[in-house]
């Protein structure tokens, strides 16, 4: 009973199996039928896995591109993604057809006829859109020409130089290339050199703004030979006026904020630290904030991080002029012992004058030495001896001079009012602030 059941079912598959491939087969009859005469004329011994020309030289495929949108632009990623209209033209004599209008086909058919196996080099992800229908677009004219098209989005690597950021332009490529054929069986060629690319005159980014676009066509070398490749170059220059009003000016502000500290008392120690501590961190958090929408490479010193750091120098300035001050307030000599530092001066001034009167007495024994030594034969010569007195009294000249110039330098770096700090401050930090401004702007702007 068991082996009848197994054997039962197995008879049902069978049957069942053969009904499927022959509706299979129905369907694909009347398929055939339903096309036009024209096209299964056409299709009659068409063989797609052989490339047009196969014994008579390479292809030529022209192109051309439509830009429909460049929808992001990343710095962290240094990638850009777009959505192109791909158009690719050839000439199969294969598909040759009496007439004077062009047949268009359903995308669907494309799998029945041989199309470049055009790829994006450097592409990290793409995808054709199918909604509701695969976006694709077959057109073949009388001569054998096939106009192939394709609506594809795709993200884009492309190296970017942030050493000026936000002031830089950056010049991005979209390049194409043949996955198989090399130079001896495809050819790829802009259809209009430069106007074969449309769509960037009137693309608005938010952040960016093309400036300019070219074409090229060149080769790639690789190890299994050469093979052909489209090139389309755009430039980049972004807007600055977002960073303006963001970065910039926030942090020209909190360096003006800075210096209301040196119009404020300097006994007022709890607003002058509030105003200084306040600043700096505040400075520091915005520097943060700018920093994370740039990608974290050492390699990159931007124009943004250097501005940055001229704004938190000055401000971290502003917070030591007023330790320094407020030191030299603690320390400065008040009227009771203006009279002691006196007496010092004049103490050390005495010792002074005693160093040179006992150089005057060592002279003038020398010079007694010299009359005994020319009296006694023994003695040294009096050359010898008044060239050694020349010699003592030149070096504590010397250091005598040494000494003063010291004393005096000392006395020009000594503050005699430290309020006169925050009076050179008011001016001094603007002044300085201003300049660097200048050099900054100049530099990035025009070199």
């Amino acid at each position: 009973m068991h082996l009848f059941n197994s054997g039962g079912r197995a008879l049902a598959i069978f049957i069942i199996s053969r009904i499927v491939e022959n509706m299979f087969l129905c369907s694909e009859v009347k398929g055939e039928e339903i096309l036009p005469p024209t096209i299964q004329k056409l299709m009659k011994g068409y063989n797609k896995y052989l490339r047009p020309f196969f014994d008579n030289g390479p292809v030529t495929v022209g192109m051309s591109l439509d830009i429909a949108s460049i929808d992001t632009i990343s710095e962290i990623n240094m990638d850009y993604t777009a959505t192109i209209f791909l158009r690719q033209r050839w000439t199969d004599e294969r598909l040759c057809f009496d007439g004077n209008k062009s047949l268009s086909l359903d995308g669907r058919l494309v799998e029945l006829l041989w199309v470049p196996d055009t790829f994006i080099v450097d592409s990290k992800k793409s995808f054709l859109h199918d909604i509701t229908v695969e976006n694709r677009l077959i057109r073949i004219f009388p001569n054998g020409t096939v106009l192939y098209a394709l609506r594809i989005t795709t993200t884009v690597a492309c190296n970017m130089d942030l050493t000026k950021y936000p002031m830089d332009k950056q010049t991005c490529t979209l390049q194409l290339e043949s996955w198989g054929y090399n130079i001896n069986d495809v050819m790829f060629y802009w259809t209009r050199g430069n106007d074969s690319v449309s769509g960037l005159d009137t693309l608005r980014l938010a952040q960016y703004t093309v400036e300019d676009y070219y074409t090229s066509v060149s080769e790639a070398i690789y190890e299994t030979g050469h093979y052909p490749k489209l090139i389309f170059h755009f430039e980049l220059k972004r807007s600055i006026l977002y960073f303006i009003l963001e970065t910039y000016v926030p942090s020209s502000l909190l360096v003006v904020l800075s210096w209301v500290s040196f119009w404020i008392s300097q006994s007022s120690v709890p607003a002058r630290i509030c105003i200084g501590v306040t600043t700096v961190l505040t400075m520091t958090t915005l520097m943060m904030g700018a920093r994370t929408s740039l990608p974290n490479a050492n390699c990159f010193i931007k124009a943004i991080d250097v501005y940055l750091g001229i704004c938190f120098s000055f401000i971290f300035g502003a917070l030591i002029e007023y330790a320094v001050a407020h030191f030299c307030t603690l320390h400065h000599p008040n009227a009771s012992n203006m009279l002691m530092y006196g007496q010092e001066m004049q103490r050390r001034e005495d010792e002074m004058n005693g160093i040179v009167t006992t150089i005057a007495s060592d002279s003038s024994r020398t010079k007694k030495q010299e009359d005994v030594s020319a009296i006694s034969p023994c003695g040294p010569s009096s050359n010898d001896i008044k060239t050694e007195s020349q010699e003592q009294q030149s070096n504590c000249t010397k250091s005598l001079h040494i000494i003063r110039r010291m004393v005096c330098f000392l006395k020009c770096c000594k503050i005699e009012n430290p309020h006169y700090i925050d009076n050179y401050s008011r001016m001094s930090f603007p002044l300085s602030f201003i300049i660097v401004n200048l050099l900054y702007w100049t530099y990035y702007l025009y070199f």
